[in-house]
């Protein structure tokens, strides 16, 4: 036999021997482990032997056979003092055995927990060498990517900067002009409020200079009153006709420019209520104050390019008038409508007359304040509101030269028969906003007998 031959035969043995005594372990190929079946075979095969130690072999029934198996238990008996050490003996070898086996399958349950383990480890390196090479490629590959990222990001980078250091200097300079605009707009600001401090500063002075000119004006009319004797009473005083009886000029022994500044209202306060008859006023052309007292009436006229011009028969008043500037005259009012033409006037006003009149005159100045009127021409009538009961309680007979108040139906009535169309009647000086306590009454009382202090009534010559 040559060579290989032989080699090929003991090849074979050694399949053999292993298909005998070695396991093929499912899942791992390249590992067996030794098998325990020879093993085991044969501890079964010395556990029979054992087992059959002082027993007898069976043998045909018969007598001879009952007389030789009766010798072989007596001998059996008669020995087994000598054979009992061996027979023990032979019992702890068995149980060596079975204590072998079972410690060689424990370890081949140890060595197959390794070899998967070792499997699993060598799955995972196997994988791991494939992923290192396919990292390996990949970083060949995004290092070659990176350079040219790099270099079109710096290229991108140098535009962004050149761009932003274009948009920079836009911003600056647009930002450069925002805060000379802003300051420009703040200096232009800073001189108006510097001037309207300015003018409010001179407003206020102007205020002090008039409160002390009209406190020089009251002392000094106080010192004129005190100076001039009493006139002497005419002792045959002129007896009034019933037709034309003669109008209230008693005037009463104190200052009365002093008793309206206390009562009445200062003069802003009595200006800001006139503001109601302004669009009434607008674009009239020649206009009179009957009773102008301290000339508010004809400031706001002024003040809105309204020709106007007033008549009071109180002196200090018209004197009070022409220190403001205001056109006033001093005469009986009846006498300088009277004296005026026919159609004339456009705009005859008259606030706070009425009820220091005797009843008996009112209809005599509305007649007489009508044929002065212009077509179209206005009449305005203000008077202290009778219907308004608390007017009776505060204001009404706290002045001594009013006479008796005068309704709006009664003036309404003297409009019509003057001639006067259009004729409206407003209250004003609502009752509860000087007398907050008003509010506890229901709604109806109050808008019945608590509704304005006073009224205005006027009416459009036809």
């Amino acid at each position: 036999m040559t060579s290989e031959q032989i080699a090929a035969v003991v090849e074979e043995i050694r399949q053999r021997v292993r298909a005998r005594y070695e396991k093929q372990v499912e899942g791992l190929p390249d590992f067996v482990l030794p098998s325990l079946t020879p093993l085991a075979q044969a501890r079964d095969a010395a556990e029979g032997k054992v087992a059959a130690i002082g027993t007898v072999n069976p043998r045909a029934p018969g007598l001879v056979n009952k007389l030789l198996q009766g010798v072989k238990k007596l001998v059996a008996r008669a020995l087994y003092w000598h054979v009992r050490e061996q027979v023990e003996f032979n019992r702890a070898v068995i149980t060596y055995m079975d204590r072998l086996v079972a410690s060689l399958d424990e370890q081949n349950r140890q060595m197959l927990v390794l070899a998967r383990s070792l499997h699993e480890h060598t799955a995972a390196l196997r994988t791991f060498d494939e992923w290192r090479s396919g990292w390996l490629h990949w970083r060949a590959g995004w290092e070659e990517k990176w350079s040219r990222s790099e270099v079109q990001m710096l290229r991108t980078v140098a535009e962004l900067q050149a761009a932003f250091q274009q948009r920079v200097d836009v911003l600056d300079a647009g930002l450069r002009e925002k805060i000379q605009a802003q300051h420009a707009d703040y200096l232009g600001a800073l001189d108006r409020s510097t001037l309207q401090i300015q003018q409010k500063l001179w407003d206020d002075l102007a205020k002090v200079r008039q409160e002390y000119e009209r406190l020089i004006h009251t002392e000094l009319r106080l010192i004129r009153q005190r100076a001039t004797p009493s006139p002497t009473p005419d002792p045959q005083p002129p007896t009034p006709s019933p037709q034309h009886p003669t109008p209230n000029t008693h005037h009463p022994p104190f200052d009365y420019s002093r008793f309206a500044e206390r009562f009445r209202g200062s003069s802003d306060y009595v200006a800001a209520g006139l503001q109601f008859y302004l669009p009434q006023l607008q674009g009239r052309r020649n206009v009179a104050d009957l009773g102008c007292g301290r000339g508010e009436f004809l400031d706001l006229m002024r003040r809105h390019k309204i020709p106007a011009r007033g008549v009071d028969s109180d002196p200090d008043s018209v004197h009070l008038c022409h220190e403001k500037g205001l056109p006033g005259d001093q005469a009986d009012l009846f006498t300088w409508l009277a004296d005026h033409p026919d159609a004339t006037l456009d705009g005859i006003f008259c606030a706070q007359v009425v009820e220091h009149l005797p009843p008996d005159r009112v209809p005599e100045l509305v007649a007489l304040a009508a044929r002065k009127l212009q077509t179209g021409g206005l009449l305005l009538f203000e008077t202290p509101n009778p219907e308004c009961l608390a007017i009776f309680a505060t204001h009404f007979y706290l002045d001594p030269t009013h006479t008796r108040p005068v309704p709006s139906a009664l003036l309404h009535f003297y409009f019509e028969e003057s001639g006067l169309g259009g004729i409206e009647v407003h209250q004003r000086a609502p009752a509860v906003e000087s007398f907050p306590e008003l509010e506890t009454l229901p709604e109806p009382l109050r808008r019945r007998f608590f509704s304005g202090l006073d009224y205005a009534i006027l009416g459009r010559k036809l």
